[in-house]
C-alpha cells in the first residue's frame, strides 16, 4: 500500500513528495533490506559507530525483527521508517498486548517529517489490529521534542519514571544478557483507554528491543 503525503515547510529542501509503503515482513525482497540496511547504517551511525554495526551484511533490524514497516520514499530512496511488532510485555507484573513501535529513522534533511508523520501512517493499521495499545521508549532528552510533535494530536501518552528491562541484541552476545534502561515510554491508547494501562515501574520486554 502506498499513501502520498505531501511534505512540510520544514522539508521543502527535497522539492518532493513522500510516499509511504505499508508492508509485510514477509512482502521484503532481498533489494529491499539491502537499501533499508544502507539507510540505517546512515541514519544511526552519527550517533556512534557501534550503531552501525548492527545493520552490517544487508541486516534492516537492529534488534527484535518488526512485523509491519511503514516506509517513506522520495526520489532518493529511504527517506524515513518506522517498524511495528506485537508482543506481550509486563507492566509492573502484569502481562499486556501492545504494538510495539521503533526502529524509527529519517534522513537528517527531512527532519522535519517528523516521527508523527510515521505514527499517522501506522495509526489506521494499530486499530485493524485491534491492540489495546501501542508503546514505545524514547530517550528522556527527547520528552519536549516528543511532546510537542504528538501531544498536538492527542495521539499519544507519556509515561515517565519508567525502567524498561530487555535482552541483548544477538550480535553483542559478550555483554550481560539483560540491560535497564531509564527512558520515557510513550503509549498510545488503542482499542482500550489510557486509563487501563497498568500502574508500574518497570516494564519488561522479555525479548529485545524492536
Amino acid at each position: 500500500m502506498n499513501i502520498a503525503i505531501s511534505s512540510s515547510k520544514g522539508v521543502l529542501s527535497r522539492r518532493s513528495q513522500v510516499r509511504w509503503r505499508l508492508c509485510w515482513e514477509n512482502e521484503l525482497q532481498l533489494a529491499d533490506h539491502t537499501e533499508l540496511s544502507t539507510f540505517f547504517r546512515k541514519t544511526y551511525e552519527p550517533a556512534g559507530a557501534f550503531n552501525g554495526k548492527l545493520f552490517e551484511g544487508n541486516r534492516s533490524w537492529a534488534r527484535a525483527r518488526p512485523e509491519l514497516r511503514a516506509m517513506g520514499y522520495d526520489a532518493r530512496g529511504v527517506a524515513a521508517h518506522l517498524g511495528l511488532l506485537r508482543r506481550f510485555i509486563k507492566v509492573g507484573g502484569v502481562d499486556l498486548l501492545v504494538a510495539e513501535l521503533g526502529l524509527y529513522g529519517v534522513c537528517p534533511d527531512l527532519e522535519g517529517l517528523g516521527i508523527s508523520h510515521s505514527i499517522r501512517v501506522m495509526y489506521p493499521v494499530l486499530h485493524q489490529l485491534g491492540v489495546p495499545f501501542a508503546f514505545g521508549t524514547v530517550r528522556p532528552a527527547l520528552q519536549n521534542h516528543i511532546a510537542r510533535l504528538l501531544g498536538r494530536q492527542a495521539l499519544a501518552t507519556i509515561v515517565p519514571g519508567t525502567r524498561v528491562r530487555s535482552t541483548q541484541p544477538d550480535v553483542y552476545l559478550d555483554l550481560p544478557p539483560t540491560h535497564v534502561e531509564d527512558v520515557l515510554v510513550v503509549v498510545l491508547p488503542i482499542s482500550r483507554p489510557m486509563s487501563d494501562w497498568p500502574t508500574g515501574t518497570i516494564i519488561d520486554r522479555n525479548g529485545p528491543e524492536l
